[in-house]
């Protein structure tokens, strides 16, 4: 009996719209082309890169899917801004896509990530990113639905996140944890068994920053993050002995 070999992942050869887009890359990596410029046309460009028109139309289109390009019909192609918070919007998409233990590692990142801006804020934030933390507090103390809680838990984290006066970070934890991810986690648990638990986790977080105290915010804010991929784990560990039961929704 021939023994059975799973199938091995085919290797993707580099094709010739990834040579294209690798010289676009290229060229505005090295500064050849800056924000807001405009590519030369497709005629002039497909010569200068030594492509044909097609595959330079199609990295130009995939190009445009991550941001890096504006086509602007009747004008021409631009660089567009290559703000962080644009181009990290693809990011914000794959992550509502992560089940199982590709999850789990979103969790993992985001504990990480939310720690180091706690981290930051606590040691750069003012007294008005103070104000607007208490504020999400109190309504998150003060809300009667999970809508409301969502709110004011993603608004909570954005202050945070913008107080370490790190665009990049930012729009990072912003791409990898919306109102969207956060609903779905909601809706799969008790909430009335864990909201007075996750308030007690952000009044944690507020108490450090607003006392100026780096690693006890870090140290909250990862605890924080751990408590939800706690429960994640415990979920795909039902699932596994339950293989009947669909997978539940989950987010962060």
């Amino acid at each position: 009996m021939t023994a059975f070999r799973p199938a091995r992942r085919a290797r993707r050869n580099p094709s010739v719209t990834d040579d294209a887009i690798d010289k676009i890359q290229k060229l505005i990596i090295s500064g050849s082309w800056g924000p807001g410029d405009r590519l030369p046309k497709e005629s002039e460009l497909a010569a200068q890169l030594g492509l044909s028109r097609n595959s330079l139309r199609e990295a130009v289109r995939a190009l445009s899917q991550l941001r890096v390009l504006e086509v602007r019909q009747g004008d021409g192609t631009y660089v567009t801004s290559l703000e962080p918070e644009l181009l990290l919007e693809s990011t914000s998409f794959v992550s509502h896509l992560l089940v199982g233990e590709s999850a789990l590692e979103l969790f993992e990142v985001r504990r990480l990530l939310e720690g180091a801006a706690a981290a930051l804020a606590a040691a750069r934030i003012d007294s008005l990113g103070k104000d607007a933390l208490r504020a999400k507090l109190e309504q998150m103390v003060e809300s009667e639905t999970v809508a409301e809680l969502v709110e004011a838990d993603v608004d909570f984290h954005a202050i945070i996140a913008r107080a370490t006066g790190n665009t990049f970070l930012t729009s990072l934890l912003a791409s990898l944890s919306s109102r969207t991810m956060r609903a779905r986690m909601w809706r799969g648990r008790e909430v009335d068994n864990v909201l007075d638990v996750t308030r007690d986790e952000h009044r944690r977080i507020y108490e450090a920053i607003v006392a100026g105290d780096p690693e006890l915010a870090r140290a909250a804010a990862m605890a924080h993050i751990a408590s939800g991929e706690r429960w994640l784990r415990a979920q795909l560990a039902s699932a596994a002995v339950e293989p009947s039961q669909a997978p539940a929704e989950v987010g962060g």
